[in-house]
């Protein structure tokens, strides 16, 4: 390649990435203006792997129902599995039902229980609008997707880059695994400390869910009392 060739190369990436900048920003102004007035609002993650009669989606549907009907808006990545579970759970609630999707090229389209509904391109513009609005973080079992989510949302309440919300693991049993090896190896070597583990909180019922919401969102006056 000759070095014209190169700088000709060199300039249309620069000037491709300077447009991508454009997309982002466009991305994240589309997401605040619709969100805007959803609070008080809960995010529901898991995985899009199961199916609508799966226990773990029947769960994430009465939870997301007693959600609604408690006032609060249901937020999820607006998939199918849990997502579509939780969002279908909102609007028989009655409630605000809030599907962020996110192009895929193996991934089903948006499922249609949802009142309002966004479509990103970029993970981490998706990722902030799931994180900026909600009160509290309910995850069910799932993947790669769910686990990120976890983290990335405990480091967020880690650095105080947001407020401690409740971050609720559904399903002892599945999230046992993790929790004994963080603690036998990331506590132990000193990468976390015990508040950190802390700010995570289980649960197996649905009732059990709600309750810490009760405590430890409505408490706070995100909501008025009953």
């Amino acid at each position: 390649m000759t070095q014209d060739a190169t700088k000709y190369h060199i300039n249309r990436f620069a000037k491709e990435e300077s447009w991508r900048m454009f997309k982002i920003m466009g991305e994240f102004v589309t997401g605040f203006e619709a969100l805007s007035n959803i609070e008080p609002s809960i995010t529901i993650y898991g995985s899009s792997k199961v199916e609508q009669n799966d226990p773990v989606s029947l769960q994430a549907s009465e939870i997301a129902f007693k959600l609604a009907k408690r006032g609060f808006t249901v937020v999820t990545g607006g998939g199918p599995g849990v997502m579509e579970a939780a969002n279908k759970g909102a609007m028989e609630g009655g409630g605000l039902s809030v599907g962020l999707s996110i192009d895929l090229a193996n991934e089903q389209a948006s499922n249609k229980y949802t009142n309002l509904s966004l479509r990103f391109h970029y993970f981490f513009v998706r990722k902030v609008m799931l994180v900026k609005y909600a009160s509290a973080f309910i995850l069910m079992p799932g993947g790669w997707g769910t686990l990120d989510e976890l983290f990335e949302t405990l480091n967020l309440i880690q650095t105080q880059k947001i407020r401690p919300f409740p971050t609720i693991l559904v399903g002892r049993d599945y999230w046992k695994g993790l929790m004994d090896w963080m603690k036998s190896n990331t506590l132990t070597k000193g990468y976390i400390l015990n508040k950190d583990l802390d700010l995570i909180q289980m649960a197996d019922s649905t009732d059990e869910v709600m309750e810490i919401i009760e405590k430890s969102v409505v408490k706070n006056d995100t909501l008025p009392s009953p």
